[in-house]
Formats: structure tokens, sequence, C-alpha cells
């Protein structure tokens, strides 16, 4: 298990092939669907797919950048945190906790422990968080992160123009 950090609940960890089964289930929510559809996974095969070409991105500086966010008190697979290029030396941060964990601030946790350590081994001084407007827990898990709004409105998200709002993480 390659440890990247660790919190007082969670544990963030290199994604692995036996993990697939997690991803798997833990991407087929509503939420998922609704707000990042490109990163549901409709079958095992998919998951594995997706997780092979994951772990060939880490010792990288390219990314994407994917790690599993596993609970400490039950060593459970729950979502994953990342650090995404998104063109012109910019990143964005990426995250999904599984619907049966939400609520929990799990991914506030993640997102706050992740990004000093990530932005540090990139040797970056800036993240971006993007959104669908539609996405308020999205929205708080940000703001609860520093990101600082700069734009919303309509804009690009994934392979559409939506209603969006876009902030920014300085170190």
């Amino acid at each position: 298990m390659n440890v990247l950090l660790e919190t007082d609940r969670l544990i963030i960890i290199e994604m692995t092939m036996d993990m697939a089964m997690d991803v798997h289930k833990n991407s087929l929510d509503e939420d998922t669907r609704r707000f990042v559809p490109d990163e549901v996974f409709e079958t095992l095969e998919d998951a594995q797919e997706t997780i092979e070409f994951l772990m060939s991105q880490y010792g990288s500086a390219e990314g994407p950048l994917v790690y599993a966010i596993i609970t400490k008190d039950e060593n459970k697979n729950i979502g994953y945190v990342q650090l995404v290029p998104i063109g012109e030396g910019k990143w964005e941060i990426g995250y999904h906790v599984a619907k049966a964990f939400t609520g929990n601030g799990y991914a506030t946790e993640a997102v706050k422990a992740f990004l000093p350590v990530i932005t540090k081994r990139i040797g970056i001084s800036e993240v971006y968080g993007i959104r669908l407007l539609g996405n308020a827990a999205s929205g708080r898990v940000l703001e609860k992160c520093g990101f600082q709004t700069f734009f919303t409105g309509e804009g690009t998200y994934h392979d559409g123009v939506y209603m969006i709002s876009k902030g920014v993480w300085r170190v």
C-alpha cells in the first residue's frame, strides 16, 4: 500500500487493481452520473482499464494523479481525490465520495490534506476548482478548502456548455 498521506479519519493512497470493484460500485450513484458522467464505470472491466492507466501516471508530473480515499475505522474505499492537468500548465482538483458516505466531511478532509502535499510534489502554487453550479455540495467543499470564486456563469464543462463556477486555491 503506497500511502500519500493520512488524516485523522482517512488514508489517501495510490490506486491498485484490487480496488476495481469498489471504484466501479462507487461510481454508479446518481450524483456521479449527474455531475461527472465521464467518471462512471458501468462495468468492472471499465474500472480495471481506468485503474491500470491511473497507476501508470504515478511518479510522473503529467497526470491525472488520482488517489483512493480509504476510511481508517472500517478500511473502506469511499472515493477518490485527484489533480488533473487542464492545459497551459494549469491543474484542477477533483474528488468524489460515494453517496453512502456523503455528508460526513470526508471530501473536505481529503481535499484540505491533499492540496498542500500534491502541489508541493508537482511544483505548482495554484489549483483550480470547476463545478456545475447546481452541485452545491461541491461548492461547499471548495469554499471550506479555501478556493476563491472568480467566475460564475456559462462555460464549458466536460463535453458541453453549462452554468458553472470556477475558483482558485493558492499555496
